[in-house]
């Protein structure tokens, strides 16, 4: 029996950003899941992280430039990476301080269209071996 896997989610601590955090974590039982507030973020939380989430509900929140600053001095080719949020200003916000990570990321997530359906598909691509 091979160990789980570790994914690590990362919130801007939003109340909507949360709740979607707790659906993806919900959707990955097979897995083990830490969700952190941006604000509690360490560096090191990314180190055992197999496959990472962002998410938060608008562009370039405060909380965020200490994991800005990790992402562009790290390289993440192997991991997967998911972002999320409610609005597409934060989408492209995510997408760019992702970038120079160079992590294999999903399509983004756009919570307003989002079902459970949707979201388990949108999980099990990123989860997929």
């Amino acid at each position: 029996m091979s160990a789980k896997k570790n994914v690590l989610i990362v919130t801007d601590g939003t109340e909507t950003v949360d709740s979607i955090a707790a659906s993806i974590g919900g959707k990955l039982s097979d897995f083990k899941v830490k969700i952190t507030n941006s604000q509690e973020f360490e560096g090191t939380d990314l180190l055992p992280a197999d496959i990472f989430f962002l998410g938060c509900e608008k562009a370039s929140p405060e909380s965020f430039s200490y994991l800005e600053d990790i992402l562009s001095h790290i390289n993440l080719a192997s991991r997967k990476c998911g972002i999320f949020s409610t609005n597409e200003k934060a989408i492209n916000y995510l997408r760019k301080i992702t970038k120079d990570c160079e992590a294999d990321m999903a399509e983004p997530l756009l919570s307003e269209s989002i079902t459970r359906d949707s979201l388990e598909k949108w999980v099990k691509t990123l989860t997929a071996s």
